[in-house]
């Protein structure tokens, strides 16, 4: 059996380790080959294909970034998109597909299942939003990022006295903003499942600065003032008809200055979150994700996702997961509410 090997979307931490896991256990246990598709979508509409081997993997499992190549291509919004890919994948002998991304890929790919596609799907995301998985690989290395740029911010604020807004990832949830705020001391933190009141942030700014010590804002890059809408910079769209976030943090730093009189300065992590090493946890996830894909595949489990639930890894229909995203349970969320402000 020849397996295609894609991966979709943002890169993240660990998606070197589960193409790694992939082919070594399908190598060396199932004798399957294995061909991986550049860019993505992209390379499967484009019939952009490489050699994927035992010797191709070796040494990757530290290394960030995807060796594949990824891009944000919808291939749903291409004429013959899904002819092109099962052209592809036919051309070049392909049986099945196994399918690395987050909310956006493998709903494509669900589509594609359904058009007769045999393929499985792996979730990945920083943002730890795809439904049906307690986690995904990415997300433990963002947070680890951004817990370490929050420490390293609070000793600069403390030194000039004034008020850092710390913008993270976080399209339509706020995992990153709360591990990484709680985790990292935060004054206030701020996530898109929960629209915040700036006259109340503002208030507690006020009194973290009459405790003599200079307060710490994280927002998720999608947090929503309940005043108005989301504050974005750019609102040009992606295929997947995603705006491109970035804007509520500087937004925010000026609002905190105009309404309490004092300095405010922000911090966008962007990208960074998504580069460098994976944490010893993310390669253990993707590791263990990659090996059970392969066996998904050898037991013809296709149109489903391996995901993980407690420390077991399952396989649920990729149906499932179409359409949902994975958000900040309100209880979890109340629970550290003592510690803003």
């Amino acid at each position: 059996m020849k397996i295609g090997v894609l991966t979709g979307g943002g890169d993240c931490p660990g998606l070197n380790a589960v193409i790694r896991s992939v082919v070594r256990k399908g190598v060396q246990e199932y004798g399957f080959e294995f061909v991986g598709l550049r860019d993505g979508w992209l390379g499967a509409l484009r019939g952009k294909v490489v050699q994927l081997d035992i010797a191709a993997v070796r040494g990757i499992l530290p290394r960030g970034g995807t060796i594949l190549g990824s891009s944000r291509t919808n291939p749903l919004k291409h004429e013959d998109g899904v002819r092109r890919v099962q052209d592809t994948l036919a051309a070049n002998e392909v049986d099945a597909l196994i399918v690395i991304g987050g909310e956006d890929t493998l709903g494509a790919a669900t589509e594609l299942s359904r058009q007769g596609v045999r393929l499985v799907g792996v979730p990945k995301t920083i943002d730890n939003d795809v439904a049906g998985t307690d986690y995904t690989f990415g997300f433990d290395t963002a947070v680890g990022i951004a817990t370490e740029a929050i420490d390293r911010l609070h000793t600069t604020a403390e030194s000039h006295m004034r008020t850092l807004v710390v913008e993270v990832m976080g399209r339509h949830s706020g995992w990153i903003a709360l591990h990484a705020g709680v985790a990292g001391g935060a004054n206030v933190i701020l996530v898109p499942e929960r629209p915040f009141d700036v006259d109340q942030v503002c208030a507690w700014v006020k009194n973290r600065f009459k405790s003599h010590y200079a307060p710490i804002v994280v927002a998720a890059e999608g947090a929503v003032p309940k005043e108005g809408r989301m504050i974005l910079k750019d609102r040009s769209l992606d295929e997947y008809g995603h705006v491109r976030l970035s804007g509520i943090g500087e937004w925010l730093a000026q609002e905190i200055e105009r309404r309490t009189d004092t300095e405010a300065r922000t911090t966008v992590l962007g990208h960074v979150q998504r580069g460098g090493t994976p944490s010893p946890f993310d390669r253990w996830l993707a590791t263990r994700f990659g090996l059970h894909a392969v066996d998904a595949v050898k037991d013809g489990a296709f149109g489903t996702m391996v995901a993980l639930r407690g420390t077991d890894i399952v396989r649920i229909p990729l149906d499932e997961t179409r359409g949902r995203i994975k958000v900040v349970d309100p209880s979890l969320y109340d629970e550290f509410e003592v510690f803003f402000g």
